[in-house]
């Protein structure tokens, strides 16, 4: 027994000296292991939802309701023909990343009396917009360049009706009872091009980033002929490496994907863009034959303001955005909400 007295009387310094070595080999171990993590932890896509409607703010007419998912690729997973694209069309940077994105959405257009079986002329008319998007992206420390076409039905054909009543009946609302004046059956097509730059002004400032992005942009179709310019402003923590939530045509330039700089991150925002628009189908009424229509205002513009917040693999956001009137019938000026969910594989 005494042989061990030696090392029981040493025993709690060794105790004490072979935990630190645990913890200093614990700790290398940790930090090699965050390192081989950081490493591998690579970009695999975001899959997307996003939600507009006006029922945030008890309205129910104009644009009343809009709803898309999306999953857009990494850069290492964007198709080959899909970079080649993108090095070949004329308005997008000669190198960057490039991604690719495939949406399925659907929008929902009203007059705001919805009791009327048969709508006065003057009021905008029921519409629907079912449509299939491929999207091409592209970012350089500088620039964002985006590409959209969107392929789809206006009409019946776009479930708008059947999405509406079936809403309405779960929440307990009315029943819409004009859309058998809707927009006639039309397959219907768009191709949008846009560009926005980090380059006005960007930086930090008592602790918080921001940036501030202008943009221009247009689209031509069957469904809208416009351009368009504006500009983007975020003020937060931890700023991610995108644009800003994403948002449904026509919109502000914002992006499916995000970029986390932290863990854990949050920017208020606020954009504005004007339009001049030479047509609008929901508008000017079906392309090959007649229908309901209204007269547009040529000039219109969107304000929106909102919040966004990153953690981890997800970023959740919402806005408000107001929009000017769009036809000359129009009694209100237009307000909706919208909400996007993202999350990153």
């Amino acid at each position: 027994m005494t042989a061990f007295a030696p090392l029981r009387r040493g025993g709690p310094r060794l105790r004490i000296r072979t935990l630190g070595a645990c913890v200093a080999v614990l700790g290398v171990v940790c930090a090699q292991t965050e390192s081989c993590l950081a490493q591998t932890d690579t970009e695999r896509g975001t899959f997307s939802v996003l939600f507009e409607n006006d029922y945030f703010f008890h309205t129910d007419r104009d644009y009343t309701n809009g709803v898309e998912f999306a999953w857009t690729t990494a850069p290492s997973d964007t198709p080959e023909w899909s970079v080649n694209l993108a090095r070949m069309l004329p308005f997008f940077a000669p190198s960057g990343e490039v991604r690719t994105s495939y949406s399925l959405g659907q929008n929902i257009y009203t007059p705001s009396d919805l009791h009327l079986v048969d709508p006065p002329p003057s009021a905008r008319p029921y519409a629907g917009w079912l449509y299939f998007a491929y999207g091409l992206t592209e970012k350089t420390d500088t620039t964002l360049d985006q590409l959209q076409v969107q392929l789809g039905m206006v009409g019946p054909a776009s479930l708008a009706e059947k999405t509406q009543k079936y809403v309405h009946a779960v929440l307990g609302d009315i029943n819409p009872q004009g859309w058998g004046t809707q927009l006639h059956n039309e397959p219907a097509f768009l191709i949008g091009d846009e560009r926005a730059w980090r380059a006005l002004a960007n930086g930090s400032i008592g602790g918080f980033s921001f940036d501030v992005d202008p943009h221009v942009g247009g689209v031509v179709g069957t469904v809208y002929d416009f351009v368009n310019a504006g500009a983007m402003a975020r003020i937060g923590f931890a700023l991610p490496d995108d644009y800003g939530p994403p948002r449904i045509e026509p919109s502000l330039p914002g992006t499916n994907f995000f970029e986390p700089t932290e863990s854990f991150g949050w920017y208020l925002f606020a954009g504005v863009d004007g339009r001049a628009i030479a047509r609008n189908l929901f508008l000017d009424g079906n392309t090959w034959e007649a229908s309901r229509h209204v007269e547009k205002i040529p000039l219109v513009g969107d304000l929106q303001f909102g919040a966004a917040i990153t953690f981890e693999q997800w970023r959740l956001s919402f806005m408000h955005v107001f929009r000017t009137r769009e036809y000359t019938t129009q009694v209100h000026a237009d307000q909706f909400g919208a909400i996007d969910l993202s999350y990153r594989f």
